[in-house]
């Protein structure tokens, strides 16, 4: 488990970092969302270690993650995916990993065979794209095989399958019972890929719910689809319910839930075919969330005069 606690972190007059609380739990995959200079890489290098915090504390398990005796074995993390020796082969720049933590070298090509990078094990990281560096970053967190994981934007270079992939695969781990961490600037795979979400603006906490909690927050309306549509928006509007009659037929039901209008639709005779509730996406949340904590705004297209 990772808990941040009240966590300050200042550079000069600049707060990184202001105050921010929030847990992450095994069994699920945990996004962290925010503008840029929100302070999400600050957190997580604070977690790891990485960043001493002007005040608060980050602890993995209980305990700071400085520490930790066998570091790769409790937790796994790819920060920065350029950060490889390019004059080293896959193999060698994992081996050198495994062996400072008594890792053997049979893991190494597990982890290698386990992102699809088995075949290119003896070749130089240099020459890798930047996608084959991120599989390559992934496999160095998961050497260890540790319970805890922290990926910040892995999905940067990656092709469509290996978007996919990475996907699937967190998603996996956090199935296992690991908790798993994952920044990214994507609202899109955040929405596919995470149960619950941190968002964070200017170094503060602006939102920390399930991807089910959001969409409960922002509900639009019920789409309502029946054999009578006419009677079923008198009946609801009586029931204190606002509907607008769609365009392509049926009807957007507010201020009333689904059940509720199935009991109306029931009570008056009117069959229902369709009862669909309707939320804002996932990236509108998180726009109309972080609406006041954006740094850099550039003009609306057609401005720059």
């Amino acid at each position: 488990m990772i808990e941040v606690r009240e966590l300050t972190k200042r550079y000069g007059d600049v707060v990184a970092v202001d105050g921010l609380t929030f847990t992450v739990r095994p069994g699920h995959v945990t996004g962290f969302c925010g503008p840029n200079g929100a302070g999400k890489s600050t957190t997580m290098r604070a977690i790891l270690g990485l960043d001493l915090p002007t005040s608060g504390q980050a602890l993995v398990n209980g305990k700071p993650f400085r520490a930790s005796t066998a570091p790769l074995r409790e937790v796994g993390a790819l920060l920065d995916a350029g950060a490889v020796h390019g004059g080293r082969t896959a193999f060698a720049h994992l081996h050198c990993l495994a062996r400072s933590n008594g890792i053997g070298r049979e893991r190494v090509a597990e982890v290698l065979d386990l992102v699809g990078l088995g075949q290119v094990a003896r070749k130089r990281v240099g020459g890798f794209s930047l996608g084959m560096k991120q599989r390559l970053g992934v496999a160095a967190a998961l050497l260890g095989d540790p319970a805890v994981l922290l990926f910040d934007e892995p999905v940067n270079g990656l092709d469509p399958e290996g978007i996919q992939w990475i996907r699937g695969f967190l998603r996996g781990l956090a199935r296992e019972g690991r908790t798993v961490l994952v920044s990214s600037h994507l609202m899109s795979e955040m929405a596919l890929t995470a149960d619950r979400v941190l968002v964070v603006g200017r170094g503060r906490l602006l939102a920390d719910a399930s991807m089910s909690e959001l969409a409960e927050r922002y509900r639009r309306d019920v789409f309502v689809h029946s054999d009578d549509d006419v009677t079923l928006a008198e009946v609801l509007t009586r029931q204190g319910a606002s509907v607008v009659a769609e365009a392509e037929g049926g009807l957007a039901v507010s201020d009333l839930d689904e059940r509720r209008i199935a009991k109306v639709a029931a009570s008056e005779g009117v069959a229902v075919f369709e009862l669909t509730p309707r939320s804002a996406s996932f990236e509108d949340a998180y726009f109309d969330l972080t609406r006041d904590s954006v740094q850099y705004r550039g003009v609306a297209e057609g401005s720059a005069r």
